[in-house]
């Protein structure tokens, strides 16, 4: 059960989502997806041999709320709170039709809101996987709390894919941080096998909004120039900050070696991250820090900043990585030269690197949730 689920190849909407779906179905597990329908797209279909169910729940014009990434927003207009109540509506409908030949074990739900409410509805077993985005959804509304203080305690099991979005999820919605399993989603490691030779100079990559805070990797970048230290900053991701950033490097003299590559598809970040000697993440709060883990897996060291939020599930304090106190940019400077310098530092990235490759292998994480699913359906095994 997710609200993003890819329509076409191609489609970054849920791919993660996929690798899990597919590894599970190459361990010989049946699979049924559940996913919105997308401007009147809906019904049955068959993607990569597996059943997928895309649900109609509104006029087609209306059938906005998934693969946009506004679905908060629009929820809180009275069309959009509308059609959000019907697709849960529906969704539970449909997990309840399809789990009524007996040929179902279980419900796994990514995101506690929409999935994991229609899951709750449906009332068959259900497991619950945190992404992020639901987890600040729960901090900004009360009224989320309140569903989610009944979505979540009545599942057999909840995981998240950082330790630090447990934390949170455990804070707001009373739940024991213990009790919930940290495991996060598969990656195609195949595309990040290759090792970077460095001299590329610094990376970095996510959406140019202010929550990334890459402005400081400009001003890091600036400072190093100003003390004899040149290196080449690329740039990649797109947003709302892009102009600003722009405006920012030209203001501080490294417009000539900044390039701005602009929003890359998922099959070529390896490419645009390339031989970089350091990859910097100074970003607030992420739910997990994917960008930092590909990095390491391509074998370059990475700064990020101590209030990184799941990062520091991936980049250690020593070794191929730095923590940096958030919003000072001298001290990125610093870390980023010490990285760039330090040639153990890239071969502990280079092995760093292989341990994540084997964690994020869709194999290994399909073990590992074949595992977390036993574990959810063992009570009900033991009370039948």
């Amino acid at each position: 059960m997710t609200h993003a689920y890819p329509r076409w190849d191609g489609d970054v909407a849920g791919a993660f989502v996929e690798r899990l779906v597919l590894a599970l179905v190459h361990r010989g597990h049946a699979v049924h997806v559940i996913a919105p329908a997308d401007e009147g797209r809906g019904g049955k279909e068959v993607r990569h041999q597996v059943p997928v169910t895309r649900v109609r729940y509104a006029p087609a014009r209306w059938e906005t709320l998934a693969y946009r990434g506004r679905m908060v927003a629009a929820a809180r207009t009275p069309w959009g709170l509308s059609a959000a109540t019907s697709l849960v509506v529906r969704q539970a409908r449909a997990i309840a039709g399809i789990c009524s030949d007996g040929h179902i074990d279980l419900v796994h739900a990514h995101w506690w809101a929409p999935g994991g409410i229609s899951a709750w509805l449906a009332r068959r077993p259900y497991v619950v996987t945190l992404h992020g985005t639901d987890v600040a959804l729960l901090e900004r509304f009360a009224a989320a709390r309140w569903v989610a203080r009944r979505v979540l305690p009545g599942a057999a099991l909840v995981t998240a894919v950082s330790t630090y979005l447990a934390n949170r999820a455990a804070s707001v919605a009373g739940l024991d941080a213990r009790r919930i399993a940290v495991q996060p989603m598969p990656v195609d490691v195949r595309a990040f096998a290759r090792t970077s030779a460095g001299g590329g100079g610094v990376v970095t990559v996510g959406r140019l909004s202010k929550q990334k805070r890459v402005d400081l990797v400009v001003e890091a970048v600036a400072l190093l120039k100003q003390r004899g230290r040149a290196l080449p900053l690329t740039i990649v991701g797109d947003g709302p900050e892009r102009p600003y950033l722009e405006r920012r490097a030209a203001e501080l003299g490294i417009a000539g070696e900044t390039r701005f590559l602009g929003e890359v598809p998922p099959d070529r970040i390896p490419q645009a991250v390339g031989d970089a000697d350091v990859f910097a993440f100074p970003a607030a709060r992420e739910g997990l820090g994917l960008a930092a883990a590909e990095a390491l897996m391509l074998g370059v060291p990475v700064v990020a900043a101590a209030d990184g939020g799941g990062v520091t599930d991936i980049v250690p304090e020593q070794g191929p990585g730095r923590r940096v106190s958030p919003g000072n940019a001298g001290e990125l400077a610093d870390a980023i030269d010490e990285l760039a310098r330090d040639a153990a530092a890239r071969r502990l990235a280079a092995e760093a690197g292989a341990e994540l490759r084997r964690r994020f292998d869709p194999a290994a994480v399909a073990e590992r949730f074949e595992a977390l699913y036993r574990q959810a359906l063992q009570p009900e095994r033991d009370s039948a």
